[in-house]
């Protein structure tokens, strides 16, 4: 005798369904997150390639999704990790995927960058340790989307008194008044300075503008017997020191 159409259906239902007491298995990003921060642990940061290194700072800010993805976004439209920290927020935030916290997080992370970078100067005299000054202002420069003028004032052992801002400008320029650096350096009693801005073009060679630029500021401070040591450009591309290309 046919099953009635009852248990006919009840027998269909019954060999497929699956036992509410069954888990859903994990996503398959919670093994691969691990296994990132084992290899993070294991090989430390500079052999991971700039999306995996920026996976694991997204990992706090999106704890319930694949973020490789939008790791591989971010480089692809920055060009690098540090180029992605250093973007500017609204530009983060056009990306699809980067929430105002994953923007705030990655400007921790630049912010947090800068401060180990200038701690490891603070201390040296600061013409014994080109390398670590070209790195420093690597770090804090180099990738900004924006003009940036920056002084270093130093003390008569060439350490450091203050490092400042003294101006932002466009894409390509950035005022600066050889007059107020002076103003600046007196308040601070610096005996010498080194001058550095980047251009974000990507390409570190002075212009004509900042050989003139820094020649002014030379000629200003020489009365004062406060030294210029160095006008230092920072590029995605690498620097150039007006020193060095005897330009001063």
């Amino acid at each position: 005798m046919a099953p009635g159409p009852d248990e006919g259906e009840a027998g269909l239902f019954a060999d497929s369904a699956v036992p509410s007491s069954v888990e859903k298995e994990p996503p398959h990003y919670h093994g691969h997150r691990d296994r990132l921060r084992e290899k993070f642990a294991t090989v430390g940061g500079d052999a991971l390639p700039d999306y995996e290194l920026l996976e694991l700072v997204l990992f706090r800010a999106i704890p319930r999704r694949d973020v490789k993805p939008l790791a591989k976004a971010l480089v692809a439209r920055f060009g690098s990790f540090a180029e992605v920290v250093s973007a500017e927020p609204a530009r983060l935030l056009e990306v699809e995927g980067v929430s105002a916290g994953v923007a705030s997080d990655l400007k921790v992370i630049e912010a947090a960058g800068r401060r180990l970078a200038r701690g490891a100067i603070r201390e040296r005299a600061l013409l014994a340790s080109w390398s670590a000054l070209h790195e420093y202002l690597r770090a804090t420069m180099a990738f900004a989307p924006r003009e940036e003028f920056r002084i270093l004032f130093l003390d008569k052992r060439n350490h450091l008194l203050a490092d400042e801002v003294q101006g932002r400008g466009t894409v390509d320029h950035t005022p600066v008044y050889p007059r107020e650096v002076a103003r600046r350096a007196l308040e601070l009693s610096a005996t010498a300075i080194i001058l550095a801005h980047n251009h974000p073009s990507g390409d570190p060679a002075p212009s004509a503008a900042d050989v003139a630029m820094t020649r002014e500021i030379v000629t200003v401070l020489a009365p004062l017997k406060i030294v210029v040591h160095d006008h230092v450009i920072l590029g995605r591309n690498g620097h150039a020191s007006l020193k060095g290309l005897k330009l001063i």
